[in-house]
């Protein structure tokens, strides 16, 4: 039995991976986050997480105002060694960029979201808020599967702490005035 070689791009070059890496290394799988300066590549999905994340951007696009737009899976540039891939994020639109675009700055940046998964609990539950959060991104969603629908706990940062705070565990409906005027009926989801 033969093993396949090592791939290079694995291999981290002196001082670890930074966020320009992510743009330039051959090979590199699609979704590909750098984390603390380590790459981390997305495993398989859950239908789950494509229903919750595609009801969750259906629904922004809907009701973002103008002066916002709603993506998927684009990853934001958070510093020379953290550009993590939100699941969805909410952008002003002023600083959109072209088609040619791969990443955001955290400053484009109003509302991220993560669905957790399995494999990426803790990073979904704790180390992407704490970097989001230092970043100065001032809304955070984190959603969970319990029992098939998603629950939606909704995050505003504190500016004084830097940190986040919970302002609301949303089960049936995610009804909210900030960063726009918001309803969701989440149990959309057993109808996809």
């Amino acid at each position: 039995m033969t093993s396949e070689p090592f791939p290079q791009w694995l291999r981290p070059p002196p001082g670890g991976f930074t966020a320009e890496d992510l743009d330039r290394l051959p090979g590199l799988p699609p979704h590909s986050q750098l984390i603390d300066g380590s790459l981390v590549v997305a495993a398989r999905q859950t239908k789950f997480h494509m229903l919750a994340v595609s009801l969750l951007e259906i629904s922004l696009h809907g009701q973002a105002p103008a002066h916002l737009r709603v993506r998927r899976q684009m990853t934001v540039t958070l510093g020379r060694d953290q550009r993590p891939e939100p699941d969805i994020i909410a952008v002003h639109a002023d600083r959109d960029g072209g088609p040619e675009l791969t990443t955001y700055q955290a400053d484009d940046v109003v509302l991220a979201i993560e669905v957790v998964s399995v494999e990426s609990r803790t990073r979904d539950r704790e180390r992407k808020p704490q970097l989001y959060a230092r970043a100065g991104i001032t809304h955070f969603w984190r959603v969970e599967n319990v029992d098939g629908r998603p629950v939606v706990y909704v995050y505003e940062l504190d500016p004084a702490t830097k940190a986040y705070a919970l302002t609301g565990i949303h089960h049936d409906r995610l009804r909210l005035s900030v960063p726009f005027e918001i309803d969701i009926d989440l149990t959309e989801i057993d109808r996809w």
